[in-house]
């Protein structure tokens, strides 16, 4: 099959230009191989052909390009066969934790918790949506009109979110959030000032007290590493079963079961949602459930594993503050079981969720623990939830640090005598230090 040549036209720009050249060959590697082939070829064993190619059409076309444009375009053209094509150098910086394209001119990433434009563009609405498509299309899921909407894992564990028109005006965008190959320890997040080192011995006696924990915050806040680093005090020899909508907790001890919610198929059947795996999973001789998010039906399971003999189960839940995380899942719980009176679920709530800590990224880009409460009982009408930790905010310094100190309100967990009962035993003095950031 006869190549066509280059369209790169006298006045085109330079974007447009390499663009061009890269679509070519691009265009001759694919004529020149079968599908046999393209399955059975390797990334390095592509290089040579491609170098080749480069070559060529450097020739032929009388193309300008020195010998570091050479080797960036015989990467760029790599990464379209393989990889996620203009996007590939932002997956391999390890600095960056978010990557959000909107539409195939603007291309944005959070690097140290700042939001910041890169120069990556696509060539088109179509190549956008030829990534999207290689993404979902490698994990058995699909996007289409008839389903705009899709979450993928990649490889490496990352998350993708990929929105497609009609339902979106820019065209095909794209959020992919990305994990650190190096977790987080408890030494990190106290070298970070996540949290002090009173709240860590603080929330690790609670989960080793096999205390129930919710984990609220916002997007981006630092709600699954917080739920990583907690689920590090949960003894080994416990059963673990972990359900998401997409698996990212990265849980390090041996026995764990993790199971992942699955969309309905193209007929609109066989959707497995997080309910239905909570409600297996109590079959499944867990000591513990950990849900990656509550944000439905799945929360009035959740509530009825922790009054049931799972003691020391956790979830995340977005929300602004600790005490609206504790209103969301009364909701959640409430639209789960309409027949229930809602004060009879004030009291099984109230009873099942022990201690709730709240993430918060601040405008500096940290995140940190800005409150932990724990929730005593109810009267039916309303809940008392002291607030144990806090964090006071103060301002910023010249060079835009957020200034302020972690603070202990004084009050004393009625839990502590569950904690004595397992050995745990916490000075008082934690419950009124006071710890000034580092601005």
């Amino acid at each position: 099959m006869g190549a066509s040549r280059t369209v790169v036209k006298p006045g085109a720009s330079g974007t447009d230009r390499w663009f061009a050249i890269k679509t070519q060959i691009h265009s001759r590697l694919l004529n020149s191989l079968s599908p046999d082939q393209l399955r059975g070829i390797t990334k390095d064993g592509m290089r040579d052909q491609v170098g080749t190619t480069v070559e060529r059409l450097v020739k032929e076309e009388n193309i300008p390009m020195t010998v570091n444009e050479r080797e960036r375009l015989i990467e760029e053209v790599l990464d379209e066969v393989f990889g996620l094509g203009p996007l590939e150098p932002l997956m391999k910086d390890p600095t960056i934790s978010d990557i959000l394209v909107n539409g195939f001119e603007n291309v944005y990433v959070e690097r140290g918790g700042q939001m910041v434009e890169t120069n990556v563009r696509f060539k088109d609405i179509a190549h956008v949506r030829l990534i999207i498509d290689r993404i979902v299309s490698n994990i058995g899921r699909r996007i289409d009109d008839s389903s705009p909407i899709v979450d993928a894992r990649l490889g490496d564990g990352s998350r993708m979110c990929a929105v497609i028109p009609p339902l979106s005006l820019i065209g095909p965008v794209m959020s992919i959030r990305r994990f650190g190959r190096k977790l987080l320890t408890t030494d990190d997040l106290l070298k970070n000032e996540t949290l002090t080192s009173g709240m860590l011995d603080f929330l690790s006696g609670c989960t080793e007290a096999r205390l129930n924990v919710v984990v609220s915050g916002g997007s981006g806040s630092g709600k699954t590493t917080m739920l990583n680093t907690l689920s590090r005090f949960i003894p080994e020899e416990q059963r673990i079963v972990t359900i998401e909508d997409t698996a990212e907790l990265q849980l390090q001890q041996s026995h764990v079961v993790r199971l992942e919610t699955r969309p309905a198929n193209i007929e609109g059947a066989g959707a497995i949602t997080q309910r239905d795996l909570v409600i297996n999973a109590l079959r499944m001789r867990p000591d513990r459930i950990i849900i990656g998010e509550c944000r439905g039906g799945e929360a009035f399971d959740m509530m009825q594993a922790m009054n049931t003999g799972h003691d020391g189960s956790m979830t995340t839940v977005h929300a602004n503050s600790a005490f609206e995380a504790f209103s969301r899942l009364e909701t959640m719980v409430m639209m789960a079981s309409q027949h229930v009176p809602d004060h009879v679920i004030r009291q099984m709530l109230a009873a099942a969720v022990n201690i709730v800590v709240h993430m918060h990224r601040l405008s500096d880009g940290s995140r940190k623990i800005t409150s932990i409460c724990e929730v005593r009982e109810t009267d039916g009408m309303t809940t008392d939830i002291k607030e144990i930790f806090t964090l006071d905010r103060e301002g910023l310094s010249a060079s835009g640090k957020v200034k302020g100190r972690f603070r202990a309100t004084g009050e004393v967990p009625k839990i502590m005598h569950r904690l004595k009962a397992w050995g745990i035993h916490l000075s008082n003095s934690i419950f009124s230090e006071q710890q000034v950031l580092k601005a």
